[in-house]
């Protein structure tokens, strides 16, 4: 048995205490790309759930080597220009063993920024390359606080890396998020899946 302060029960002949909140993952909407220009969520976001996962499956650009973005909306989609402050870094490892960095990206990172922001770096084009990732945003129907964000992508690089990325950052508006849009930066989505899920306390 596991105890945490106040008394809470955690686990008890190994089961979770009734009182835990455990959270699951309610799937709200898949989209395929098919030579996309772009992958819209415009409906399910609202105070139904308390954050929103988006998992990127196998996003493959029309256009070697564009960078893969997302931004939000605060009027259903007819503007992606949320403002947005952020930072990011990324791990890489070269086929060759030649290269293997952490670095600060600053190049990628947005301060009061309405662009859109990049989560993925210089994706891969040729037909077996590809990247995946999960975007995590909180509480995008609060109307008090900022939306914070956080995106882990992981990519193969034009030029034979290994390429994971960590973005984070916040979008600053009081106003209710309703919309995430996802492109590269240059071409079309020729190919992907991008699963949209709500995170139930």
């Amino acid at each position: 048995m596991a105890v945490i302060s106040g008394g809470t029960t955690l686990i008890d002949n190994g089961a979770l205490d009734s009182g835990v909140a455990t959270g699951k993952l309610i799937l709200l909407s898949t989209q395929t790309a098919s030579s996309s220009a772009s992958i819209s969520f415009t409906s399910d976001i609202d105070s139904t759930y308390d954050s929103y996962i988006f998992k990127i499956i196998n996003v493959h650009p029309a256009t070697d080597g564009a960078d893969f973005t997302f931004n939000m909306s605060t009027d259903g989609g007819s503007n992606y220009n949320v403002t947005k402050t952020s930072s990011q870094y990324n791990a890489r490892h070269a086929e060759g063993d030649g290269t293997a960095t952490l670095s600060y990206i600053d190049n990628n990172d947005l301060a009061q920024g309405t662009g859109f922001q990049i989560i993925g770096d210089g994706v891969g084009g040729s037909s077996d390359e590809c990247g995946v990732g999960t975007l995590q945003i909180f509480k995008p129907s609060d109307t008090s606080f900022i939306k914070h964000f956080i995106c882990n992508f992981q990519n193969y690089r034009t030029n034979d890396n290994s390429y994971n990325v960590y973005s984070a950052g916040y979008g600053n508006t009081s106003s209710a998020i309703d919309a995430v849009q996802f492109k590269f930066s240059g071409g079309n989505i020729d190919s992907g899946i991008i699963k949209m899920y709500g995170v139930k306390s």
